[in-house]
């Protein structure tokens, strides 16, 4: 999980590193078109079907749609506001999957996982600033961001027990091609040659998100529960370091003290899960 964590960072930072001199619509092809060819291999190497009616399944095309949407928005949130800023944002998906599986699935969730749900929501609010000088309305694309990464998790959860890491993996990075083909219907700037650096970006980008998933997969899927997730929250560190080291930015108090509301938070709701496991 650690890995994963770590290389999904880097990723992010090679793409905002791409997004300096290409179009986002582009980095979104190119990046989506690497990951589904890598994906697409380890599938034939392992045997796994490409294509097989459960692929068209309703969760596969419901998590298809949020992985655009999340992709997109938060692939334009790297590109246009500050690194860390976008990561710690990020975090706050864990507190979305809980609140969209009481909604969606029915699962139990109690007075004191809302509340804290709320408080790390609270975080979120604390870092974007509204109403404030210090708000940013591209902030808003890191949020939309991440609620399509909610989505996307929570669709996972439905999806057919028969399609392996590797399908999951082609699927979700053809979904970033059509999330770049959307986007460059809406833009319309036209694409350029990438040069040397923006290219070895972007097949930096491809190794890493392709290595990012497959490590995520294997921890999620070999692993306790309990005992993997909270170290998701090691990519508010890989993420904050990247973009202070690489990017020159700076921490305000208000991301400190919304990122510690929502870390609290999350690791509170795991908490919460698990003594409610423990006394059933």
């Amino acid at each position: 999980m650690v890995a994963a964590m770590g290389a999904f960072s880097v990723e992010d930072a090679l793409l905002k590193a791409a997004a300096a001199t290409l179009p986002v619509a582009e980095i979104l092809i190119l990046f989506g078109a690497g990951g589904a060819f890598g994906f697409a291999c380890i599938a034939v190497l392992t045997g796994d079907r490409l294509f097989s009616p459960d692929v068209v399944s309703r969760p596969m095309r419901i998590r298809v749609l949020f992985e655009v949407i999340g992709r997109l928005f938060y692939v334009l949130a790297i590109s246009l506001i500050p690194l860390s800023a976008a990561t710690v944002i990020l975090q706050a998906t864990p507190l979305v999957v809980v609140a969209g599986a009481a909604l969606a699935f029915g699962e139990k969730v109690g007075w004191r996982r809302w509340a804290a749900i709320v408080i790390g929501l609270a975080g979120v609010v604390v870092i974007v600033q509204p109403g404030t000088d210090s708000f940013s309305v591209l902030s808003v694309l890191a949020i939309i961001g991440m609620i399509g990464f909610a989505g996307r998790d929570l669709a996972s959860r439905a999806a057919p027990a028969s399609l392996s890491t590797s399908i999951l993996g082609f699927y979700g990075f053809l979904a970033i091609v059509v999330a770049g083909g959307v986007f460059a219907l809406w833009q319309v700037v036209p694409f350029v040659v990438p040069g040397v650096s923006a290219s070895l970006a972007l097949i930096a980008a491809v190794l890493t998100g392709v290595a990012a998933y497959s490590c995520l997969m294997k921890a999620m899927r070999s692993g306790e529960v309990s005992v993997v997730t909270p170290f998701r929250y090691t990519r508010l560190l890989f993420g904050i370091a990247l973009g202070v080291v690489l990017f020159g930015e700076s921490l305000s108090m208000s991301m400190m003290i919304g990122s510690g509301l929502i870390v609290l938070a999350g690791l509170f709701i795991l908490w919460r899960g698990e003594r409610a496991k423990s006394l059933t």
